[in-house]
């Protein structure tokens, strides 16, 4: 399992590609087996493996291995960390923009 020092740098370098966004999405919806996970992907099994281990790395995807099966995961902690950064950078931004707003459509007074 990831330490909990993981940078949320480390989470987005993890999303930004599609297939790995794709089995995060996939997990939302319940625990699933490596090869459940790989199936859909025309990829060979260590180029899926890639994948996984940079989700696991990240901290989003936990994995339990059990006699020949391996159990993914995920780790909802991960996504609520991601979720209350972007939820203050839209609050932020919703901020600027109210402001911005106000001065384009406010009466300005002059000298």
């Amino acid at each position: 399992m990831a330490n909990s020092s993981v940078t949320l740098d480390e989470i987005f370098g993890a999303l930004a590609d599609p297939t790995r966004r794709a089995v995060v999405e996939r997990l939302g919806r319940g625990p699933a087996t490596v090869g459940e996970l790989a199936g859909p992907f025309p990829m060979t099994l260590p180029s899926f493996m890639k994948h996984l281990k940079v989700l696991e790395e990240s901290g989003l995807v936990m994995t339990k291995k059990t006699g020949r099966t391996r159990m993914c995961t995920l780790d909802r902690r991960r996504l609520r960390r991601l979720q209350t950064w972007l939820e203050h950078q839209r609050t932020v931004w919703s901020e600027r923009t109210d402001r911005l707003e106000a001065f384009v459509t406010e009466p300005q007074e002059t000298s």
